[in-house]
């Protein structure tokens, strides 16, 4: 097979986003496949000599990603990087997403050091999400910062803030945090259109949504805030995470292949 990009050793680094958490798999390593599984399938099946891995694990802040996820990234020796992080911090109360951006920042010159390839995420637009659309002005004030820091360093933007599709409610998860399998297919696409890859990803074509009445989305919205967001609220004040005790699904580079057909 002739090589039709020029990368061979991805590593993907993150939070419950880039570990594939809505978009589950059995027969994944870690029960979930998710975008960036996806992207590595392509760029596996285009180029013969391709490894892959990815680091993230659900629940982790900024912090712990520069501490836990760089330099395990930077040993693995990677010419390909995706790193989409602090999202968690955004949508915590009384956070600077000024400082935050900064701190990430010094994470990116770490990961451009030896020369690969960075892929950085934005944030998406949440402002169709009932709960998070009150922070909507500060992750766009974050995005800001990051297609700044994009420009610094010359970065790859995977911009998911002008992913559009992602206003369908069907992108998402039911616990309206994460996204779905289509949700997860659609930002593969477009995180393979950013590195100029072509591919074969079925585009999502979908029906139009029924209208709901204002009685039952209000009923829809009690459910989940019961069924998640309170989990998550009480996971705050306790200190807790998502991911204590999770470790990485893919933590060696190693040739992908996809277990879920």
């Amino acid at each position: 097979m002739s090589q039709k990009h020029p990368w061979s050793r991805y590593v993907a680094i993150g939070d419950s986003f880039t570990e594939g958490i809505g978009d589950p798999e059995p027969q994944s390593p870690g029960g979930y496949r998710g975008w960036a599984d996806r992207v590595a399938e392509v760029l596996s099946d285009q180029n013969d000599d391709f490894s892959y891995a990815n680091l993230a694990v659900r629940g982790r802040l900024l912090q712990q990603i520069l501490d836990e996820q760089v330099g395990a990234a930077l040993e693995l020796r990677p010419d390909l990087i995706t790193i989409s992080a602090g999202g968690n911090d955004i949508i915590r109360p009384n956070t600077d997403p000024d400082e935050v951006a900064s701190r990430l920042e010094s994470g990116i010159e770490k990961l451009r050091l030896n020369g690969a390839t960075v892929v950085l995420f934005t944030g998406p637009d949440i402002g169709m999400t009932p709960v998070m659309r009150r922070i909507r002005g500060k992750v766009a004030i974050y995005n800001e910062n990051l297609r700044a820091i994009a420009l610094r360093h010359d970065l790859v933007v995977a911009d998911m803030w002008a992913l559009r599709e992602l206003k369908d409610t069907r992108m998402w998860a039911p616990d309206r945090l994460h996204f779905s399998p289509i949700g997860h297919n659609t930002i593969a696409r477009m995180v393979l259109d950013s590195l100029n890859v072509k591919n074969d990803l079925e585009p999502y074509k979908p029906e139009p949504l029924p209208k709901v009445r204002w009685r039952q989305a209000r009923t829809e919205d009690m459910g989940w805030a019961r069924e998640y967001l309170v989990p998550w609220v009480i996971r705050r004040i306790r200190h807790q995470s998502s991911g204590d005790g999770i470790s990485a699904k893919r933590p060696l580079v190693a040739p992908y292949r996809n277990t879920s057909l």
